[in-house]
């Protein structure tokens, strides 16, 4: 695949809000990925500046083209930064990719080649023979140097004795993010604490969409749109996670879920996402699907009929004598007979539980009689630590005759 090492610019116009993303030259996906250096930074501008001037010093001598010996050094200093450009793109690109373009342009120069054979046994001019030879070679080694790197994904490096043992096989493992998870923030957290395996892709469409999000007129929409570019700068920043751009597109569909769905047919690959629908849709033609809020709800607390809880009651609910409480993640509790506890924080006996579409609900009952039990003995005892007075121990068992 080939790399590139920052795949969501950053902002330059205001603090806190990313910069929209561009459109980027094909390939089919880019990455970002830590450069493997030959040495350090010097190293390799040292390296560099023996090039061009070895370029420069070959243009000044040998003087190409008639050229003078100034515009012969010029040439050969440009064509030194060509080279020394080209080398740094190549750095980024995954060993598949270069096989795989390496494998194609042999095989068109071949092609060509053959070509040029038969054009030799035919009646052509001299001079038109060699032109179309010269086309011939120029568009077989192209077409196989482009078609060999989108295709060097497919190659199996493990298959070749171990020689590529570093490069893994990434097919199985890509994760595409849906629009929808994005904004929703929780998929850096979960990144962040390296639950994420394999490559976290981003489609150009999604990111199209959220472009389009962050510049609605609507301020709700163009705050969403704008949290969901904040959260991929962040994603962006997780060290030894491999986050990819798919330039992957599909013009004869226009919904952005199908887009998705087909995307994940190409490479073989999973959606995190939690929105219900595109869950359902993928289910049925067989993708397989990372949903965050099934996620959140399994790691939600365990609780068994029985328990106590202590909860603050927040409002009163749709029942006679309820009131409404939430837990830190968000899982409402019902309680009966806690309408006057509004505002307090109390403990109750949980009575039930339901797992819904939407959630986990809790439902509980709150005794005033237990309640008040506790206050008298707590006062009990704050009175006799007053008057120094030694409470007695309470017995573990009921005394006899009681």
């Amino acid at each position: 695949m080939a790399r590139i090492s920052n795949p969501l610019p950053r902002t330059t116009s205001s603090p806190g809000i990313p910069e929209t993303p561009q459109p980027q030259q094909r390939p089919t996906v880019l990455s970002r990925s830590t450069e493997t250096n030959v040495g350090s930074f010097w190293d390799m501008l040292a390296v560099r500046l023996i090039f061009a001037i070895v370029c420069v010093a070959a243009g000044y001598h040998f003087q190409p083209f008639g050229l003078t010996r100034l515009l012969a050094s010029i040439a050969g200093l440009l064509f030194a930064v060509a080279v020394i450009l080209f080398e740094v793109r190549l750095r980024r690109a995954s060993l598949r990719r270069l096989i795989g373009a390496a494998t194609g342009s042999i095989l068109g120069i071949l092609g060509a080649y053959l070509t040029s054979l038969v054009l030799l046994n035919t009646s052509m001019p001299a001079g038109e023979r060699s032109y179309f030879s010269l086309i011939v070679f120029l568009v077989m080694a192209y077409i196989g140097l482009i078609v060999g790197a989108n295709k060097g994904d497919m190659l199996n490096l493990q298959a070749l004795g171990g020689l590529f043992g570093s490069e893994r096989n990434m097919r199985h493992t890509f994760k595409l993010l849906d629009t929808s998870v994005i904004i929703d923030g929780r998929i850096a957290d979960i990144a962040e604490a390296q639950f994420l395996d394999g490559a976290v892709v981003i489609p150009q469409f999604v990111l199209h969409e959220l472009q389009l999000v962050a510049d609605s007129a609507d301020p709700l929409k163009r705050q969403r749109g704008r949290r969901g570019l904040e959260v991929l700068q962040r994603i962006q920043k997780i060290p030894n996670l491999d986050v990819q751009i798919a330039e992957d597109d599909f013009a004869n569909i226009a919904d952005v879920d199908l887009k998705l769905i087909e995307l994940a047919k190409r490479y073989d690959a999973k959606i995190i996402t939690n929105d219900f629908n595109l869950n359902k849709v993928a289910t049925l033609q067989g993708i397989e699907i990372l949903n965050v809020n099934q996620l959140a709800n399994a790691l939600k607390p365990v609780v068994l009929p029985g328990e106590t809880m202590r909860v603050f009651i927040l409002r009163e609910g749709k029942e006679y004598n309820q009131g409404v409480a939430y837990l830190d993640d968000g899982t409402m509790v019902v309680v009966d007979a806690a309408r006057k506890m509004i505002n307090k924080t109390i403990d109750i006996i949980v009575t039930s539980v339901h797992q819904t579409t939407a959630g986990k609900m809790i439902f509980g009952r709150y005794d005033e009689r237990s309640a008040s039990a506790a206050v008298g003995v707590g006062a009990a005892e704050t009175r006799s630590a007053e008057s120094g007075q030694e409470r007695p121990p309470r017995p573990y068992y009921p005394e006899p005759g009681r």
